[in-house]
């Protein structure tokens, strides 16, 4: 285990941040490294950034996200100058380079003064500004379980958004089939009643799959408290453990895993679940709320539509967050005015707004939201997703919290040994104890510990 390694928020998919936007691509026009570590050096390290005094009057704010979604943040910051007289200057870092470049910046004593980092690091987590008064602000109205404080109270970040599980369906091959599925998360079906509707789909259709689902931990962990499990918990005494309930979902999975109700391959050997749902010939497809701009713009050959997420009994998901917003103290009162702006940025107008433009799911309650969709599917999604997320389960957002407080004992999660080992239980090659007591094993050896 390496002290230092950034803990990876699991944003859907592991290629990387995924981006909830509708657009006929995805518009990937970011600053290259170079550039960005020029821009940040001479705006950090150089101190030219702030005027007379430490007044800091010029601020520099690093993101990792599409051209389009860079445009909210731009919105935000010219709107900010208007009312405060402070510029906010964004650089735009290749996903795939944000964490190294914060952990370098970190060690060269060139941190920006704001950023929405795509992980967290405990080489630089004790060089942010205490934001527990913007967290906790009732006027805010963050949802505080997405909210770690450490022992002593401060506050490192703010998650910028939220991202949740879900289940999407091949809408046309339902009607055909003449078969309804849920809408209402409060009045949806269980994972039994779900294989048996798609099954009937699929049957009626000719469709080759009832369902596809990512190769992720997240996901797992989404079905898995669905079914009343924790699945992996940090206990007092430093070491993993779980409940029977983990086992009961991990052996109704690896039932579903077929090649009949579910290809093998996606998660034994690759195969691309998202491309298998968009071929048509799937009548669902479990992945999350970041699949709406894909499929919005892509797909064409059927309808698709999101389907309340079944519970088995529970009602939950992996609720995990976009982006981690934190501010760094940079000395000369640049931290008080990187701190200022978060304050304005999360106040509910604003947020509103950043939330919209950039088809967001919030981490607020309460907004009054405007999305740009022009399709009705997307519109409903997110609809039905920010209703999920009012309903599910408080273990929803266990480990996206959890992790965090591994990192202030400077620990992380690397490597999440999940889809190695559940792909030896799907294969045949151990048994469902064998892969329990494999997954606590390399979980202990990260991230245990008092």
């Amino acid at each position: 285990m390496t002290k230092h390694s950034p803990v990876v928020r699991p944003h859907g998919r592991t290629t990387g941040r995924p981006t909830v936007r509708h657009r006929a691509r995805v518009l990937l026009s970011v600053i290259g490294l170079g550039a960005a570590a020029s821009l940040a050096l001479s705006g950090c390290a150089s101190g030219s950034g702030s005027s007379g005094g430490g007044n800091a009057k010029k601020l520099t704010m690093w993101i990792s996200t599409s051209a389009e979604q860079e445009k909210g943040f731009d919105q935000l910051a010219t709107e900010y100058k208007k009312d405060s007289g402070v510029s906010v200057s964004i650089v735009n870092i290749p996903n795939s380079g944000m964490q190294t470049k914060l952990r370098n910046a970190a060690q060269a004593n060139a941190l920006p003064d704001i950023a929405r980092a795509t992980s967290v690091d405990p080489i630089w987590i004790n060089k942010t500004e205490d934001l527990s008064s913007i967290a906790t602000d009732p006027a805010n109205k963050i949802q505080q379980s997405l909210i770690v404080k450490g022992s002593d109270g401060k506050v490192n970040s703010i998650p910028s958004d939220s991202t949740a599980a879900g289940l999407f369906v091949n809408k046309t091959l339902f009607d055909k089939a003449g078969v309804s599925f849920p809408t209402d998360p409060s009045k949806t079906w269980t994972w039994q009643q779900f294989i048996e509707a798609a099954t009937q789909v699929k049957k009626a259709t000719g469709a080759k799959y009832d369902l596809v689902f990512d190769a992720s931990p997240g996901r797992l962990r989404a079905m898995t408290y669905e079914f009343g499990g924790d699945y992996m918990q940090l206990g007092s005494n430093g070491t993993f453990s779980t409940n029977d309930k983990t086992k009961t979902a991990l052996e109704f999975f690896k039932s579903l895993n077929d090649d009949s109700i579910m290809p093998k391959s996606v998660w034994t050997s690759g195969a691309d679940p998202n491309a298998l749902f968009k071929s048509g010939q799937v009548v669902a497809y479990f992945s999350g709320i970041w699949q709406v701009a894909d499929f919005s713009a892509n797909i064409t050959d059927f309808d698709w539509a999101s389907a309340a997420s079944p519970a088995s009994p529970i009602h939950a998901t992996d609720l995990n967050v976009g982006g981690d917003m934190v501010a760094f103290d940079n000395g000369g009162g640049r931290g008080d005015a990187a701190k200022e702006f978060l304050a304005w940025l999360y106040q509910p107008a604003h947020y509103s707004e950043l939330v919209g433009s950039n088809e967001f799911l919030p981490v607020e309650s309460g907004l009054t939201i405007d999305y740009p969709f022009t399709d009705q599917a997307s519109k409903d999604s997110f609809a039905l997703y920010n209703k999920e997320i009012e309903l599910a389960a408080p273990i929803s957002s266990y480990f996206t919290t959890a992790q965090m407080k591994w990192v202030l004992k400077g620990k992380t999660l690397t490597t999440d040994p999940t889809l190695t080992e559940v792909g030896k239980y799907i294969n045949g090659q151990q048994n469902v104890d064998a892969t329990i007591k494999n997954i606590i094993a390399g979980y202990d050896q990260q991230a245990g510990g008092k």
